[in-house]
């Protein structure tokens, strides 16, 4: 029986504003409802400090086996010889890595958040630009691609210990041969961050990070369409770069380093539940429905991107080869602050986000990122987008007129019964 009326309610209306309205949140998906049905079972009541095979409690036969699935579907999915899939989200999987290779007031080189990177590439309001020293590349400011030159010339000047490449809101693809040879030069390690393009990188639709990149983390919710997480993973062990040693005195191995940055380093017990979430996920991942569902999320980012183009709006990059893009509304004479707020009337859920050289404070911005991932999910195609983006012109066109943004805000809801998200 369920008893606590009032927090159900607000569980409802957060269906029902998912279900009716355009999802264009880069970031977010829709799982699966076996996920959901881990994500919410039995299995949140199990504490099971350690590994598998090494907890610190009892009882955990069961859960081992079903972190064992996880790690072991993980391997497959990205061709990886060691992971950990504890990292209760990105940002702790980062947390953990830097904790394990680094000590305080080490160097590391990020891309910079003003340019698409992440609060956990080094920015000053983050652990990783309190705890360590930071400095940043970039992208060039005539055409918005990642300056290699540029992170080039930054990493022989400061001598990092770590590299950080990947990105919250950068629509190409990396070089990370590239990056690697960089970091080589300058006895830096490599730690990819593919939070976003996970799953285009999985099915082979992107570079491969592990390829080239000592460490890669990433997390579960984006386009791997899992549940909220993070993971860790190498697809080569090497030596611990601090040189840490076992209680039996021998070097311990990148990959135990990590293991223990996790745990008992950055967190305590691991969600099992979200773990088995995962487990399902990673295993939805690797199959044919799968292929079909990230191909089209990569077809209708495209798609996105040319309609919006072709209506004036400036996409950084002029476009976009994973599931997201970056706009610029500088020339059309709104701020990202101002969007985000509109389009949310008509139910059309984006974010503000800042630009390269932005002249915005990030509390208002000059752009809005918007992604293909969960509406794709839904079963939209190309044609669909161009509708996407007739809706998102419209809205803004007509940000200053209410009632044609509530008729809009209806022909959506209208709109997207055809596109049910749950039974």
């Amino acid at each position: 029986m369920i008893k606590d009326k009032l927090v159900f309610e607000y569980i409802e209306k957060e269906k029902i504003r998912q279900t009716q309205g355009i999802e264009l949140i880069a970031s977010e998906n829709y799982v699966s409802e076996q996920v959901m049905a881990a994500a919410g079972s039995v299995l949140t009541n199990k504490y099971a400090e350690g590994l598998p095979g090494k907890r610190y409690y009892g009882g955990c036969e069961i859960v081992d086996e079903i972190e064992d699935v996880a790690r072991n579907r993980l391997k497959k999915l990205f061709d990886a010889n060691w992971v950990n899939v504890q990292p209760h989200s990105g940002a702790q999987a980062n947390a953990a890595v830097m904790l394990g290779i680094l000590n305080p007031g080490d160097k590391i080189l990020g891309f910079d958040l003003a340019h698409g990177g992440h609060l956990t590439h080094g920015s000053s309001v983050n652990f990783s630009g309190k705890i360590y020293s930071s400095c940043f590349y970039g992208v060039k400011k005539n055409n918005g691609l990642l300056d290699y030159n540029q992170l080039e010339k930054v990493a022989f000047k400061e001598k990092p210990k770590l590299i950080i490449c990947g990105a919250s809101s950068y629509s190409r693809d990396w070089d990370y041969k590239k990056i690697r040879e960089i970091a080589d030069s300058v006895s830096a390690i490599v730690l990819a961050d593919i939070a976003h393009p996970s799953g285009l990188i999985a099915r082979g639709l992107l570079n491969d990070p592990l390829d080239h990149c000592h460490i890669v983390t990433s997390t579960t919710h984006k386009t791997l369409r899992g549940p909220r997480g993070g993971i860790i993973m190498m697809r080569n062990d090497y030596d611990n770069p601090l040189g840490t040693k076992s209680p039996k005195g021998n070097l311990k191995s990148l990959s135990s380093v990590l293991d223990s940055a996790v745990f008992p380093g950055t967190q305590g017990g691991p969600l099992e539940h979200i773990i088995a979430a995962k487990a399902i996920s990673f295993e939805e991942a690797l199959s044919d429905n799968y292929m079909q569902y990230i191909l089209q999320v990569k077809k209708n980012a495209k798609m996105m991107a040319k309609c919006l183009i072709e209506k004036g709006y400036n996409i950084i990059s002029n476009g976009t080869e994973n599931h997201l893009m970056l706009i610029d509304l500088s020339n059309k004479d709104i701020t990202g602050k101002v969007a985000e707020n509109t389009l949310g009337k008509a139910d059309i859920t984006i974010n503000k986000n800042m630009v390269p050289f932005d002249k915005e404070s990030p509390f208002i911005t000059s752009g809005m990122r918007i992604g293909s991932a969960a509406i794709t999910t839904r079963g939209m195609k190309e044609k669909e987008m161009k509708k996407v983006v007739f809706y998102v012109d419209e809205v803004l066109k007509n940000r200053n007129n209410e009632k044609i943004i509530r008729e809009i805000k209806k022909e959506i809801n209208k709109w997207m019964v055809d596109y049910p998200l749950f039974k």
